[in-house]
């Protein structure tokens, strides 16, 4: 029989964010996020869903924490809704949604289970797209003022902190669909920079806040890249591409500076300012005490002309696996191998940081065996998979802290709206009543025994 084992201080956990589960969009005073205004747009979601309701973890948090204590949780991961604490982006402090972050906070602490909170997983309060959404230094004060207020109310209890969720996605992406007012590049690439100072001000004004012995850190999407072929140009492909989604957000936050070779290229291309020395300083000055990596598949990547190499926008559009490629629900190519080799690239490349695997998951078909048993027997199999190439990178020396499945429960995908499920726990789009899937008993054992066995 072969055994997988982790090490004996090793936390398993499992991750959420405010606008997927928790519902209760416009209740107890809190604001419109933009994913609000932009899942009432017509078009814009899925089968027209929206969150409104989603997993209603804002009336049921009690019973989720109860399933957490009993699979055996050591931590959860959840974000903060910023409309909930400040309805307009800023100014008077919802009180409601403080209490609500209260006493989600102490059941967890009652049942033992650590919080890692994120300040930021993407529902920016409405109000603030006029002043320029995430190009604005208005907008970066009021995260900032925000941030204070949270590290104040919490930090007694909350010692483990993420400042942003994936800045690639509500950067690039977000900017290309329009759930701010401008649609471009130039404003994106621009975002992406001052989130950066946001990010330094963020640990800044957290080490002031007197925890000092609280930890604070950013969660990025990685993704390790290959080439299709072994020609030169899928080789200068693959380097631009891992520059643009992956060196463009790890360079700025473990090293103090951007990849010259990326920013020449963006300045060239798009309206990207010379970031400051005061801004680089910042960035060298307040170090992160962790690294937080969400990591799902790999890319693949294929130029069949020099041009190719040219249209920035296209390249940051994911290439579609090959048909031969094992794939889950989302379309992504299941790679486990992807995730040890971009392990080991960050220890390498990054001074061997503190790593904590903050999302890990799969979308799959739940099959409903006998109208109770939820099948996931392929999720399981992932899980497998990916946990073991973990233990390799542990094995092999990479400082890796904590695994947080995602998700929890089934959850809002955005703009796949209800249709992917990455849950251990199912939840009836009706009744929302839980049923703990397949995967969940397999997860509650692995924590029990700290590993598992390929039988």
């Amino acid at each position: 029989m072969v055994g997988v084992k982790f090490p004996d201080d090793f936390i398993w956990g499992a991750a959420t964010s405010s606008y997927q589960v928790e519902g209760a969009w416009n209740e107890d005073g809190k604001g419109e996020s933009i994913w609000d205004r932009f899942s009432h747009t017509p078009g814009k979601i899925f089968n027209g869903d929206t969150g409104d309701i989603a997993g209603d973890h804002y009336h049921r948090f009690l019973d989720d924490i109860k399933v957490m204590k009993d699979i055996g949780l050591r931590a959860y991961r959840f974000s903060i809704s910023w409309p909930r604490i400040f309805p307009t982006g800023k100014g008077k402090v919802n009180q409601k949604g403080v209490e609500f972050y209260d006493k989600l906070i102490d059941e967890l602490k009652e049942n033992d289970i650590e919080p890692l909170v994120t300040l930021y997983h993407w529902d920016l309060p409405v109000e603030l797209n006029k002043y320029g959404a995430w190009e604005s230094n208005d907008v970066v004060d009021a995260f900032l003022n925000y941030a204070q207020f949270v590290f104040n109310q919490y930090g007694d209890r909350v010692k483990n902190w993420i400042t942003f969720n994936e800045p690639m996605i509500f950067t690039y992406l977000f900017y290309s669909i329009g759930l701010y007012e401008k649609r471009d590049y130039d404003s994106a690439f621009k975002a992406t920079h001052m989130i950066n100072v946001a990010h330094a001000r963020a640990i800044e004004t957290f080490r002031s806040c007197d925890h000092p012995d609280g930890k604070i850190g950013i969660a990025l999407n990685i993704t390790p890249v290959y080439p299709k072929t072994n020609s030169q140009l899928d080789a200068k492909l693959v380097l631009l591409n891992d520059g643009l989604i992956n060196r463009w957000f790890l360079d700025p936050v473990l090293k103090g500076e951007y990849p010259t070779d990326i920013l020449d290229i963006v300045r060239k291309k798009f309206k990207f300012p010379i970031p400051s020395r005061k801004d680089l300083e910042l960035l060298k000055n307040n170090p992160m005490d962790f690294l937080g990596i969400n990591n799902y598949s790999c890319a693949r990547v294929h130029a069949k002309r020099e041009r190719d190499l040219d249209n920035i926008a296209k390249i940051l559009i994911p290439q579609q696996p090959s048909k031969e490629a094992e794939i889950s629900e989302m379309g992504w190519e299941i790679y486990p191998r992807g995730l040890y080799d971009l392990l080991k690239r960050i220890d390498e490349d990054y001074d061997h940081p503190e790593i904590h695997i903050t999302e890990n998951g799969m979308a799959c078909k739940d099959n409903i065996i006998d109208g109770e048993v939820v099948q996931d027997d392929d999720r399981i199999s992932y899980l497998k998979r990916y946990l073991t190439e973990v233990n390799n990178a542990i094995q092999d020396g990479v400082k890796i802290k904590s695994y947080f499945v995602w998700s929890l429960i089934d959850n809002f995908e955005w703009v796949s709206g209800y249709s992917k499920k990455f849950g251990i726990i199912k939840v009836n789009p009706e009744t929302l009543d839980r049923t703990r899937k397949k995967s969940a008993y397999w997860y509650k054992n692995v924590i029990k025994e700290n590993g598992f066995s390929y039988q």
